[in-house]
């Protein structure tokens, strides 16, 4: 929701983003030389001015940009925001509603109507506006929390509610219990041959990317050279987990698989091999204690009758941070 809200901010042109000046068919305007202002485009210009936050120039510009029946909501969505910024919020709110005519997303639309709305002084009516935005994926709870339009709403008990939704949906995997399944992962690791106790190598395991991603980074032990990465992620559409994992010997590995038991639990379907057989892989992760985890990979050829172990590995944390490049 939060790249969705991202992209859908910078079409709309939500100010102070910046977004592609458009024509009156909707297609990109051809860039103008700028030294010639008087040259620029009619689209070129108004965006000029949204950009500049000349709001006066930029309502007038997009006032004649909606004369034509063609314009799309880009336009509508800026003309509510420069004259809401000029203190005229009625006049916004009809404009933001014929942007929703003309099919302006509501993550944006109704996060701007909540602005004009409170600007008015009509509580109830930010509310509302604000409600449908968060309940659509708008996030940035710390907007919420400094924008002065919002000041009289801060004293609400809604608007608590939604600040705490607005930061679920700035960071969703922080607060999803499937994204934090794997987390007995993280940290830095010794990691040693189960069987022997040998040094396998050592692992840096840390969640990124908004804490959707657990991104391990592993090093072998001796004089090999080898390393890899792996990039593991909950899939909520497909109700699984996912790893990805590449390597510098261009190596690629992509498992399936859920937290069973409490086990972190993967499979792979099956990878054609050099000699013509079809190799499936099994990969699981067992949390021992909350300092020890160990990794068993077994594969079979024999469409999973049988299986042999290709490594049994054990993390130990270690005390101190693992120091990387």
């Amino acid at each position: 929701m939060k790249t969705a809200f991202a992209l859908l901010s910078v079409a709309i042109g939500a100010a102070p983003l910046v977004a592609l000046a458009l024509t009156a068919e909707g297609t990109p305007a051809k860039p103008a030389d700028s030294s010639h202002p008087a040259e620029l485009s009619l689209p070129a210009r108004a965006d000029a001015a949204f950009q500049g936050q000349k709001w006066s120039e930029a309502a007038a510009l997009y006032s004649r940009l909606t004369g034509n029946e063609t314009a799309g909501n880009v336009y509508w969505m800026r003309l509510g925001t420069a004259l809401r910024h000029l203190g005229r919020a009625a006049e916004a709110l009809d404009a933001y509603q014929h942007a929703i005519q003309k099919g302006a997303p509501a993550i944006v639309a109704q996060y701007e109507i909540a602005l004009a709305r409170a600007q008015l002084h009509d509580r109830e009516g930010a509310l509302d506006a604000l409600t449908n935005a968060v309940h659509e994926g708008r996030g940035r709870p710390d907007l919420l929390l400094e924008e002065p339009a919002f000041a009289e709403l801060r004293t609400e008990p809604r608007f608590a509610d939604l600040v705490a939704k607005a930061r679920e949906n700035q960071a969703p995997c922080e607060h999803r219990t499937e994204n934090r399944q794997f987390d007995f992962w993280l940290g830095d690791w010794n990691v040693v041959r189960t069987q022997e106790g040998t040094s396998a190598g050592v692992s840096h395991i840390e969640r990124t990317l908004g804490s959707c991603v657990i991104w391990e980074n592993w090093k072998s032990a001796g004089d090999s050279g080898y390393e890899g990465k792996s990039y593991n992620v909950f899939n909520s559409d497909q109700k699984r987990w996912e790893q990805f994992w590449v390597d510098n010997q261009a190596g690629t590995i992509y498992f399936t698989g859920s937290l069973a038991g409490g086990v972190m639990d993967f499979r792979t379907a099956g990878i054609p091999q050099a000699d013509g057989k079809t190799l499936q892989r099994h990969l699981r992760f067992f949390p021992l204690d909350a300092d020890t985890v160990r990794q068993l990979s077994e594969g079979s050829t024999d469409d999973g009758k049988t299986w042999q172990v290709e490594y049994d590995l054990t993390y130990h944390r270690q005390t101190a941070p693992i120091r990387r490049p």
